[in-house]
């Protein structure tokens, strides 16, 4: 993630979902990755003052591993979506790209220089991202733009009422997510990233406590897990999921 205040967010996170901070800087950048046991989950750096005045807001962002992250970058941008930071190498880690889709919501692709330890596509184990979700402009044209570019394919749909389809999708045999078109009272398309917890009760007093704010739930969706949306002290918007309450 991208924030304002990295300092507080190590903490805020650490303290949420447990995860153990681990100092990951580069010479010209400082830079926290986060562990669960021993496995690199998700990492954490400051926004610019540049890019602060630009408007970037704190924000997780999620990253999509690649084959080759150049060649990807174009196809996004051949499929009308754009580019916010060309490929870029990070020094003895590996190669990356910032794109968005067309409809604008942003991700990255990655590719590392080694065979980084990775976890399942479908995570069960506490601290690793358990849902993917996406709201778009259009979600049926939105899922074709990603099955296209990753082979992502469909797996059951929801009929959510009112608020239209909600597609669940595979990554291989592992459903990873789901997608939908966005209430028309949301601003503008998004990912956000559900971080699996022990419990989402005590998930959520901690995000409290922490200076968090709950958005929406706890609410149990189909399957029986139990989800709760929040932002964390600088504003950034997150998920918590788990299967006990």
């Amino acid at each position: 993630m991208m924030t304002t205040d990295a300092k507080s967010a190590e903490g805020f996170y650490s303290k949420l979902v447990g995860w153990k901070p681990q100092d990951a800087s580069q010479p010209d950048m400082t830079y926290t990755m986060f562990l669960t046991g021993e496995m690199p989950v998700a990492g954490l750096m400051t926004l610019s003052p540049e890019a602060c005045s630009s408007g970037a807001r704190p924000a997780w962002i999620g990253y999509v591993g690649v084959d080759d992250v150049d060649a990807t970058a174009q196809r996004v941008t051949k499929a009308g979506g754009a580019i916010h930071v060309p490929p870029t190498d990070i020094p003895n880690i590996g190669r990356f790209a910032m794109v968005a889709d067309p409809q604008g919501a942003a991700f990255s692709l990655f590719k590392g220089l080694s065979e980084m330890p990775r976890p399942d596509a479908g995570p069960t184990t506490t601290g690793l991202v358990g849902w993917h979700e996406l709201m778009a402009v259009d979600g049926e044209k939105a899922f074709g733009f990603y099955a296209d570019l990753f082979g992502w394919t469909k797996a059951d749909a929801l009929d959510m009422g009112a608020m239209g389809r909600y597609q669940l999708f595979n990554s291989g045999t592992s459903t990873i997510g789901g997608m939908m078109t966005k209430p028309a009272e949301v601003p503008m398309p998004f990912w956000t990233y559900y971080f699996r917890v022990d419990e989402i009760g005590a998930a959520m007093e901690r995000l409290k406590q922490s200076g968090g704010t709950v958005i929406s739930g706890p609410m149990e969706v189909p399957g029986g897990e139990w989800i709760v949306q929040g932002l964390d002290p600088q504003g950034a918007m997150f998920s918590l999921v788990s299967a006990k309450v």
